[in-house]
């Protein structure tokens, strides 16, 4: 059964309403996908909203969109979005069993933009039902892909990446045959730190870190992209979404972030998806797939642009790149690993108890002694990835103090 990518073609017309489930609504992915929702009127009816901790900016979404259920991941904010909704018929939940309920409700399409491993179970719930899933969770194809892509094949769910770079590649990729890609190559912005030397990016600042060059994104997915970890995450996505060993995924440096990603094709030919470095595109080519809705995001003056440049990766200066290759080159649950440390890492930093160098460093300690302990194999279902994830957290933590003073 082929795991990539699915492109069933929906049982009705593409112009019919849809019904929506967004899981992460009040995240920046959500916020995106809200703002066209209400600019499509009456094409989209809006199942069920979730967020972790905002129950009262969730409570607000979910009466602007007409939900008729909300789901706060945090159990001890029940009670908050419980009375914000009193009155409305809105039903509420709460807890990993709110946010599968409301994965399970009956809505075509489902946004996947839980942050962190939390996404795991919910986002999988949409895809076992056989849903329509806008995967922007990096972490369920990160902890768990070969899992959650034999689940959704088994269940004749259509996965439609959200992420820009691989909603690129779905586009670019779209109408040829699979067989026929020789490769295909992520464009990375570089992050604030690009031309940054290396003793600087070692002391750089959470501040520094932040102000990244050409996307608003939160807090996590930034730090992520400063040390090109978001990058190193995405070439194990791109495994998974399109059945792509690591030697056929490639990535290359685009200041410009206006080449979202190319694929090369076994004759020479290469296609790339080009747009304004606004999510509201990719976003609004999933929620409308498989038409095209009109959009609200800034119009790709290429003149303007002038120039297109690309350089390859400094993996010196940014060794999380190669770090993330490593583990899916080493398979299992290495990946699943890398990802818990680095989550651990990057909360430590926005923290400021750990220092920008100290990210790569601790990820890379976490995974070799996991796999020194024997911690990698694949899992076998969700609660052996969550156990894995479990762990390695764990483990990164035991490993802080020491990596911390180090990277002092």
């Amino acid at each position: 059964m082929r795991t990539d990518v699915l492109r069933a073609v929906p049982k009705q017309p593409a112009n019919a309403e849809r019904s929506v489930t967004l899981l992460g609504a009040t995240g920046s992915v959500g916020a995106s996908t809200v703002d066209l929702l209400k600019r499509e009127g009456k094409r989209y009816r809006v199942e069920a909203v979730s967020a972790n901790k905002s129950s009262a900016a969730l409570a607000a979404l979910a009466r602007q969109l007409g939900a008729r259920f909300a789901a706060v991941g945090d159990p001890a904010c029940y009670g908050d979005l419980k009375d914000a909704l009193a009155g409305t018929g809105i039903e509420v939940g709460a807890g990993e069993s709110g946010l599968i309920e409301a994965a399970e409700r009956p809505a075509e399409w489902v946004l996947g933009a839980i942050t962190g491993a939390a996404g795991l179970k919910p986002t999988l719930a949409a895809a076992d039902r056989g849903a329509i899933v806008a995967l922007a969770n990096k972490e369920t194809l990160v902890c768990a892909g070969d899992l959650f892509m034999r689940r959704a094949a088994a269940a004749g769910a259509t996965i439609l990446p959200v992420d820009s770079e691989h909603n690129a590649l779905f586009q670019a990729m779209s109408g040829s045959r699979r067989e026929d890609v020789r490769r295909v190559i992520l464009t990375a912005s570089g992050g604030p730190f690009r031309t940054t030397s290396a003793d600087a990016i070692k002391v750089a600042t959470v501040e520094q870190a932040l102000k990244h060059p050409n996307w608003s994104m939160g807090p996590k997915i930034t730090i992520d992209s400063a040390t090109l970890m978001n990058k190193g995450l995405e070439v194990i996505e791109a495994h998974h979404l399109y059945s792509l060993p690591s030697d056929q995924i490639d990535v290359l440096v685009h200041p410009q972030s206006i080449v979202h990603s190319l694929v090369e094709f076994c004759d020479g030919s290469m296609i790339a998806q080009l747009g304004s470095p606004d999510m509201r595109i990719p976003i609004a080519y999933c929620l409308a797939w498989p038409g095209r809705i009109m959009g609200p995001a800034p119009r790709l003056d290429l003149a303007r642009a002038a120039t297109l440049s690309f350089e390859e990766p400094d993996l010196a200066r940014f060794p999380a790149l190669a770090l993330a290759r490593r583990a899916l080159e080493a398979g299992g649950a290495a990946p699943t690993v890398l990802n818990a440390a680095n989550e651990v890492a990057v909360a430590e930093f926005l923290a400021r108890r750990l220092n920008f160098a100290g990210i790569s460093a601790l990820v890379e300690a976490t995974l070799e002694a996991a796999m020194s302990r024997n911690w990698t194999s694949e899992p076998k279902s969700v609660e052996d990835a969550l156990s894995v994830d479990h762990n390695a957290r764990l483990l990164a933590r035991g490993l802080l103090p020491e990596i911390a003073a180090k990277a002092s």
